[in-house]
This record gives structure tokens, C-alpha cells and sequence, in this order.
């Protein structure tokens, strides 16, 4: 019933999106309200004010993200009339309104892990190396890399939070892995993928099972320190609970488990051949 109920609400975020004549997805924050159950208007125009507030404060210019515009609404009988006040939001308008509304509401929620993937994905695909690369070698490697770069970043975070010892931190990733790999852990996945215990999950991991891992530690780093997250128990159950959400989001749109993706060959033989060749010694 719960998975039924998500995949309303992902089914609702992905109908009230409109696309322009330039092909720039957007969402009108009169809908966007009415889907997260907020009964009036009124009532929501504080959530998009916080939510200009974040995007200012994350370096962003509002403009990009927060289009006033007159919108038609329907009055009943088919009929429409122009309505001030309306606002062209952006997909990461979209993700800091609902980091900003009413976390007591189950729509909330989901459209907190929705749009958080969603524009984690949207980030990666506008990224002009990223885009350049065309073979699956080159994505795994810039994931990687990018992997290696965020989870320094989640284990400052996680070291916020009160995890410090190295058999801590270890028990922390595990929730983590724990929440998207369906209750496997860090050794239940070696064995899941047949791997030696001195083999590193991540460097045969492919492109999709990178990226599911990369939004499973910038959602984890974000939400610690955001919610200002003390004490490794709840730091724990905060990186199994978004391991949870990653799994959901990743089964709502029909794709395939982590733990049953192909075992990807170690990517230290492609990180090898990517290293500048030493010029030969002819003396």
C-alpha cells in the first residue's frame, strides 16, 4: 500500500509538469501546492518564499529558478481566467519547496526524494564534461571520481554528527548500503557480487550503480547537516532511511535493484590506462 501510495505521488509530480516552446521543463507553484496538500494558495506562498530564500543563499540567482508570470486558472465550467501571483518554478525550485513544506505530510516526503534525485540526475546530465562522454568507461570514471570527492564531504558530515572512530564510520556506510541494496551489507554485497573481501565495492560498480550510490551519499551529506543530525544512532538510521528512499525511487521508475546490476571489471585497469605514460629512460 505504502509503494502504491509513492508511486501516486511520483505519478502526480511528473503530470503537472509542463514543458515550453524551448523545451525547458517547469511546474506551475499554484499546482505544485495543491498536490502537496496545502488547501489554499495563501497557505503556500510562504514555502516558496523560504524556498527563494535557500536558492539565494546557495549562490543561485532566484530569476533562474522563480519566473513570475500571469497564469490561466479555471474557474469551472471549462472556463479560465488570468491569475497574478504565478510562479514558473524550475525542477530545483521544485526540490527546495519541498525541503521547506510541511514534513508531516506522506506527499511531502516523497516529492522530498523525488525531486532530490531527479535533480541530482538533471545536475550530472547538464555537466559539460559529463555530457562529452560517450563511452560507459568514461562515465564510470567520472562517477568515480565524483563518488571519491562526496564521500570525503559525507564523512566530514558524518564526523559532524558524532562519528568518529574508523569501526564507526565503517557501521555507518553499512546502513547506508544497507538501506539500498535491500538489507545487504557491505560483506553480503561482496558476496551478492562474488567479490574478494580486498576488492572495493565501488571500483566494479557501473555507471547506473555509481550514480545510485553518488545520490545515496550527497542526499545522506545534505540531510546531516541540513537537519543538523547529532549522535551516530541517528546518523545511522538518517543514511539507511535515505539508502531506503534511493531503493524506492529506483523501483518506482522500473529499474533494476543495485545488488542485481552486472559486476563491473575494476576500474583501477581503466584509471591505470587513463595515467600519462613516463617517457622512456634512452640514456
Amino acid at each position: 500500500m505504502e509503494n502504491e501510495l509513492a508511486k501516486q505521488h511520483t505519478a502526480l509530480f511528473e503530470q503537472i509538469k509542463q514543458v515550453d516552446s524551448f523545451g525547458n521543463e517547469w511546474w506551475s507553484a499554484r499546482q505544485l501546492g495543491k498536490v502537496l496538500e496545502y488547501s489554499e494558495y495563501r497557505h503556500f506562498k510562504p514555502v516558496v518564499e523560504k524556498a527563494k530564500e535557500a536558492c539565494l543563499n546557495s549562490a543561485q540567482k532566484v530569476s533562474d529558478h522563480f519566473e513570475d508570470f500571469l497564469e490561466m486558472v479555471e474557474i469551472g465550467s471549462g472556463a479560465k481566467r488570468p491569475m497574478e501571483n504565478g510562479v514558473k518554478l524550475s525542477r530545483y525550485a521544485c526540490y527546495l519547496i519541498v525541503q521547506n513544506a510541511d514534513p508531516s505530510k506522506e506527499v511531502v516526503a516523497q516529492g522530498q526524494t523525488y525531486f532530490a534525485i531527479q535533480t541530482r540526475l538533471q545536475e550530472i546530465r547538464q555537466m559539460d564534461e559529463y555530457n562529452q562522454l560517450s563511452s560507459e568507461d568514461e562515465k564510470r570514471l567520472f562517477l568515480r571520481d565524483e563518488m571519491k570527492k562526496h564521500n570525503i564531504q559525507l564523512a566530514d558530515a558524518a564526523k559532524g554528527a558524532g562519528v568518529i572512530e574508523p569501526i564507526d564510520y565503517a557501521i555507518f556506510q553499512n546502513h547506508g548500503y544497507m538501506g539500498l541494496y535491500g538489507g545487504l551489507d557491505a560483506k553480503g554485497i561482496h558476496k551478492r557480487k562474488g567479490l574478494k573481501k580486498s576488492e572495493n565495492i565501488l571500483d566494479h560498480m557501473g555507471s547506473t550503480e555509481l550514480a545510485a550510490n553518488l545520490f545515496r551519499a550527497t542526499q545522506t551529506e545534505e540531510k546531516l547537516r541540513r537537519d543538523n543530525i547529532k549522535g551516530k544512532q541517528k546518523a545511522n538510521q538518517t543514511h539507511l532511511e535515505i539508502g531506503k528512499k534511493v531503493r524506492k525511487t529506483i523501483e518506482e521508475i522500473g529499474g533494476t535493484m543495485p545488488e542485481n546490476l552486472p559486476v563491473a571489471a575494476s576500474i583501477k585497469k581503466l584509471e591505470k590506462a587513463k595515467e600519462p605514460k613516463k617517457l622512456k629512460d634512452n640514456k
